[in-house]
């Protein structure tokens, strides 16, 4: 089950390749209620296509203006400033008004085309990624997360201090595994999608994570532990796990906890999780990764259905990932 929602880069170089001409448009600065974050970005093609979004919907259509302008006269990038009025910003969903800058770069004549052919290739190998640009000299360049190191871990684009140089920071999409083709796993999968998670579900168990039960989720049927190191854990990811079973369970978790996985869910009461721990405890682990385990998994919001508790438990790997 993977997203399409952050595929705006690929769609600006199809458009670009296409003949189409095409501009990126990215929100660089934002102050007050504005409607969509730093780093948030918009393709438009030369035939006034449009791609992701800047605003909630208010400025979309003056930032489309200046790109098909940048884009017919092939000058410079230029950066728009834009007041978010108390009326526009009540139409798309807001309580005030704010302030945004968005950065308008026509592809080819700003943004180097073999720059965003390689974004979009390190971008699809599940690299993170950095496009820095210097808004004087409109030059680009791309670093890893070690050049940024913060800005990787928060997910947060921005100028460098006190200068021109902004970073525009693209961490691969998150993931989530989970394991075990149980009720809870239907409504879960689904959230998680439209939380922007690439999802897999793990269970040897062919008439659980069957296709009926999960027509649109991608199905391993190996044993947990040879599915999760196939599927190389990373710091983007998520593990769940659902079956209750310690013989699924047990060699998950084994997995999950020598991988750098942000998050580790386990289903299962305080008593049921007490006796987890001393499975682990014998098998090696100490007191340091046993706290990574979230167990009884979610936050303890009283759920009691299985779609409560998924949503219980994608608030708790949310607030794991963005209050760590």
């Amino acid at each position: 089950m993977a997203t399409e929602f952050d595929d705006i880069p690929e769609r600006a170089l199809a458009w670009h390749r296409d003949g189409r001409g095409a501009a990126l448009a990215t929100v660089v600065e934002t102050w007050g209620s504005a409607p969509r974050p730093v780093g948030s970005q918009l393709a438009i093609s030369g035939a006034s296509e449009i791609a992701g979004s800047v605003s909630g919907g208010c400025v979309e259509g003056a930032v489309v203006v200046e790109a098909l302008e940048a884009m017919e006269d092939q000058a410079g990038g230029r950066i728009l400033e834009f007041g978010v009025s108390d009326d526009d910003a009540f139409a798309v969903g807001l309580a005030c008004g704010g302030r945004i800058r968005v950065m308008v770069e026509p592809v080819g004549a700003v943004l180097p085309p073999d720059l965003l052919e390689d974004l979009t290739a390190r971008r699809a190998a599940r690299e993170a990624v950095a496009v820095i640009t210097d808004t004087e000299a409109w030059t680009h360049d791309l670093a890893g997360p070690d050049a940024f190191p913060d800005r990787f871990r928060m997910d947060r684009s921005g100028f460098e201090e006190g200068g021109a140089r902004f970073v525009a920071v693209h961490n691969p999409p998150l993931r989530m595994v989970v394991v075990g083709g149980v009720h809870i796993a239907q409504p879960l999968l689904r959230i998680a999608a439209l939380a922007g998670y690439d999802c897999v579900l793990v269970d040897p168990r062919e008439s659980f994570a069957s296709a009926e039960r999960f027509p649109d989720v991608p199905r391993v049927h190996d044993w947990p532990d040879a599915a999760l190191e196939a599927h190389a854990l990373d710091a983007r990811t998520a593990v769940v796990t659902l079956t209750h079973d310690a013989k699924l369970d047990d060699p998950a978790i084994a997995v999950a906890l020598r991988s750098p996985a942000f998050y580790l869910g386990c289903l299962g009461s305080t008593r049921t999780h007490a006796k987890r721990r001393a499975r682990l405890e014998a098998e090696g682990f100490g007191a340091e990764d046993l706290a990574r385990i979230h167990a009884p998994v979610g936050l303890a919001i009283g759920a009691r259905s299985p779609a409560e508790i998924a949503v219980a438990v994608m608030a708790e790997i949310t607030q794991t990932l963005r209050q760590r």
